[in-house]
């Protein structure tokens, strides 16, 4: 069963995927996919390894691979970012992301705080004290209380759960409408990816998000609705408590075996 969001009094979602098709070396690996994000929600993409949806994630983030082939359309509110890399999209347009090794997402010779500065200038325009300050409040907002000793330190010298925080934190410095994260706990021991879900269902209550896992449990803990990706092809699309308690496709129903055996937690919006 595929449900669809309607787009709240008429206001573009955050998000609109449409018939996306995606070819790499000539092989379809995408079919037709349909998505929508509305304006603050937070909706999972859920698939096993192989399911499409990494270069899902990477057509709406706008870094395919070089010579991939993409059908269909994304667009991301209202704007048509279709095929069209990060440079070229219009702010308006903007989408930020998060992805699965923030060791290779942040450069391992540039200290933290010259990393951070670069989006609060380039899309937001700050110098000076107002940077500053600006910086040690989005390093508090994602738990990183120590700014002064942050900012001065290189990636290399910070765990990897501080690393995705300052990902995080790097993703909410351009104030995007849309954060795409994929995969961003895989790499993450159990607590500290207990901590960053929890941070990352607080950083978007005012924006919309898109989290890509082959997990159900942990987009349980996080999102209202999943989207199941199988083969290239959405498969089911519902409100998280439906799909655990009346999975409509196999690959679901296997998911939500794989969560409940890895102590499935109480999903978002459900009572205890």
């Amino acid at each position: 069963m595929i449900v669809a969001p309607a787009s709240s009094q008429g206001r573009s979602p955050a998000l609109l995927v449409d018939g996306l098709t995606v070819a790499v070396s000539g092989r379809r690996l995408v079919h037709g996919v349909r998505l929508e994000v509305a304006g603050t929600e937070r909706v999972a993409l859920i698939g096993a390894s192989g399911s499409g949806k990494s270069l899902t994630a990477a057509a709406v983030l706008g870094t395919l691979p070089a010579g991939a082939e993409v059908g269909g359309s994304v667009h991301v509110a209202g704007v048509d970012v279709t095929g069209r890399a990060p440079a070229r999209r219009p702010p308006a347009a903007r989408v930020a992301g998060v992805g699965q090794d923030p060791a290779a997402a942040l450069n391992p010779l540039v200290a933290v705080g010259a990393q951070l500065a670069l989006p609060l200038r380039a899309h937001r325009g700050l110098r000076g004290a107002a940077l500053d300050r600006e910086r040690a409040g989005l390093l508090a907002t994602v738990g990183l209380t120590d700014s002064r000793r942050v900012l001065a330190s290189t990636p290399g010298e910070l765990s990897g759960g501080q690393r995705q925080r300052v990902c995080i934190a790097l993703a909410l410095a351009s104030r995007a409408g849309l954060v795409v994260a994929d995969e961003p706990t895989t790499a993450l021991d159990l607590v500290t990816q207990a901590q960053v879900v929890a941070l990352l269902r607080e950083a978007t209550r005012d924006t919309a998000l898109l989290f890509i896992t082959h997990d159900l449990a942990v987009a349980a803990a996080l999102c209202d609705r999943a989207v199941v990706l199988h083969e290239g092809t959405v498969v089911e699309d519902a409100p998280i408590t439906r799909l655990l308690s009346d999975p409509q496709h196999e690959q679901t129903a296997a998911l939500v075996r794989a969560a409940r055996a890895g102590a499935l937690p109480t999903p978002v919006g459900a009572t205890s």
